[in-house]
């Protein structure tokens, strides 16, 4: 405890101050074996001597087939033990620092095979969008071509939701848990070139199909080319992207899976009005779904001309490749030597804390793993009984029982698309400035409120249907903004950050099964929950979620906005009813502070070591003591 909390409880001198003391001290336990580990992996080159440091990397260069380059590895070894001390290292060159200096001040600077790279790992994103959303315009023929209407009959709603759902059912089984083998034998380009090669097929397959038990067993294999590609390429990216944008290009993955989705509700209003043709029904929702192909099969052309991860390359053994894939993604060979030491130093290290350990068990029986755990699969459960897939899959039949036609349920549709992909722009800087659990806390209850409008605008009678139709659409459109820089992009990069380096692939492979599971779960039992609430009740049943939601993130799910390594294993080393009983404590000041905007609010210590001395904070709304 520092010297200013100490003078703080004294100042206060009663009761709660004198509990909160107390707790403060099992605040600061540390779970050994997690922090020990992290610390390990956290900068394995730590603390090693720069004459011992070159000599390793010399030998490092000689021992990989690399001996050519020499001197840029000795120079890389140096620099990957502090990157930022460049500007004082005797061995680099001035032309050295001018790149290392321009690697900060020009961070889009980089060579053209990254943004090649990008533009793969984007356009994977949108086929991933296209093949959630183009069902949606679907949605209104092929269920009544063959007999499932969800309104005629309960058993129908149940057949209509699982022909809807059926991918997400087979991510949340297999798929997303065959991620983990495909990586290991084909390679991340090899991942994505399977799971692309199967999206295509699949979603070819889905237009020749003539029952619904047929269309489900072509959607179910969709799920194979999904799962591991929404697996798959967000590492791929971060793999092969510099430090300094790393976390911008992960963060594209959710951007350009909401253009997919808007993509895909263009998809279904350009091929509305093709005709049948003679021994073919229902051409237009044939070619809607067979749409979402197009940009798999540019993928599956386009992947083997990126270069693969050097990161799996250096698992197999194959530096020389590495190296040579590194120098393609890098502007100079000293911020390749440099990447490529620190992935093989770090690949030893998790060698040598892994040898021997199930890290899978240990994501739920260290402490510190398992608060990470709750907390990622909080953000990953609610992402989808937040209620906006339902919109997304189901947003055409939604419009239609408001009183739009077909094409106007389309239409309807794609400005819902349309919104989400253009408010997930400003989470770009919201989610680095606001923080995580901020953008969290105010979305969720925004999103309740807005799906409740949508829920009760189905009261309006029918003598006023243009009012009900546009309260209908503003409802929806309105939650969408509320979404998108809030719940959109903060899972995937909350569970990429909160997991320890050694445990992380394992635990995003159980967050992102856990989030296709559930969107399975969503997507089959909407239908009849529509049939059996009505629209009224739907929403309102998924508003409750949002309102649920909103508890438990101010409970459970701590801030994890640009702190290191140290730092995350403090805050989920609090154990989690200390964590939430100050969430609680500081809910009725910051309730009074920013919303009331009361004066002279009593502030309450920080919860962490990190967050400095009494004072020296901003308190963030429901927060964790920081903004």
């Amino acid at each position: 405890m520092s010297v200013q909390q100490e003078k703080f409880y004294e100042k206060k001198n009663d009761s709660a101050s004198d509990e909160f003391a107390k707790d403060s001290k099992e605040v600061r336990h540390i779970d050994n074996v997690g922090e020990n580990i992290n610390a390990k992996l956290a900068n394995p080159l730590a603390h090693i001597p720069h004459d011992q440091l070159v000599a390793d990397a010399v030998k490092f260069a000689h021992s990989h087939g690399l001996g050519q380059y020499e001197d840029e590895f000795k120079k890389g070894a140096v620099l990957a033990q502090d990157p930022t001390a460049f500007e004082t290292l005797p061995l680099l060159t001035d032309e050295d620092r001018n790149v290392l200096r321009r690697e900060i001040t020009h961070k889009w600077d980089q060579p053209k095979t990254l943004y090649w790279l990008v533009i793969m790992c984007s356009l994977g994103a949108a086929v991933q969008g296209m093949d959630e959303s183009v069902i949606n315009g679907a949605n209104l023929f092929f269920a009544p071509q063959f007999g499932i209407t969800p309104t005629s009959s309960s058993s129908n709603s149940w057949i209509f939701g699982l022909v809807n759902s059926a991918p997400y059912l087979c991510c949340g089984l297999l798929s997303c848990w065959l991620s983990a083998p495909l990586n290991q034998y084909f390679g991340r380009r090899g991942t994505i070139f399977i799971s692309a090669t199967i999206s295509f097929l699949a979603c070819i397959w889905q237009g020749l199909t003539n029952t619904w038990w047929h269309l489900f067993i072509a959607r179910f294999f969709l799920g194979f080319g999904v799962g591991p590609k929404s697996a798959t390429v967000p590492v791929y990216a971060a793999e092969c992207a510099p430090p300094a944008i790393r976390g911008a290009l992960v963060m594209m993955w959710q951007m350009w899976t909401a253009f997919g989705i808007m993509f895909g509700n263009v998809c279904d209003i350009a091929f509305y009005h093709v005709p049948d043709k003679p021994g073919i029904t229902g051409l237009n929702w044939r070619l809607m779904l067979a749409s979402a192909g197009i940009p798999a099969l540019v993928i599956m052309s386009q992947v083997w001309f990126c270069p693969e991860s050097p990161r799996w390359l250096m698992g197999k053994g194959r530096y020389d490749k590495a190296f040579e894939s590194l120098l393609r993604l890098r502007t100079s060979r000293v911020q390749a030597a440099r990447d490529l030491y620190y992935i093989h130093v770090l690949l030893e290290a998790e060698a040598e804390v892994m040898s021997g350990r199930n890290r899978f068990l240990e994501l739920f029986t260290i402490p510190r793993n398992r608060r990470a755990t709750l907390a990622s699969l909080i953000v990953m459960f609610m992402q989808q009984f937040c209620g906006v897939n339902v919109i997304a899959y189901y947003s055409s039949n939604i419009f239609s029982q408001s009183g739009f036609n077909n094409l106007q349920s389309l239409i309807a549709s794609w400005g819902f698309g349309m919104l989400n992909w253009v408010f997930a722009f400003p989470a770009v800087y919201t989610i680095d400035t606001f923080g995580r659990r901020n953008l969290l806390l105010i979305s969720f209850p925004l999103m309740a409120i807005f799906l409740l409008m949508t829920g009760f605008s189905f009261f309006i009678p029918d003598s006023a249907e243009k009012a009900r139709l546009a309260v209908v659409a503003l409802g929806i459109y309105l939650y969408a903004m509320a979404y998108s820089p809030g719940e959109g992009p903060v899972p995937f990069t909350y569970s990429a950050e909160a997991f320890p380096l050694y445990v992380r692939d394992v635990g995003m492979g159980l967050a992102t099964a856990v989030l296709w599971f559930f969107n399975f779960v969503v997507a089959i039992t909407f239908p009849p929950l529509l049939d059996a609430f009505t629209a009224q009740g739907a929403f309102g049943w998924y508003a409750g979620w949002n309102i649920f939601g909103f508890i438990i993130i101010l409970l459970f799910v701590p801030e994890t906005k640009a702190l290191s390594l140290e730092e995350l294993d403090q805050v989920f080393s609090v154990p989690t009813h200390i964590h939430a009983a100050y969430q609680l404590r500081a809910l009725p000041r910051n309730i009074k502070k920013y919303i009331f905007r009361m004066k002279n609010v009593e502030p309450m210590p920080p919860l962490y070591e990190h967050e400095g001395a009494i004072g020296e904070k901003t308190y963030a709304p429901g927060g964790t003591g920081h903004a």
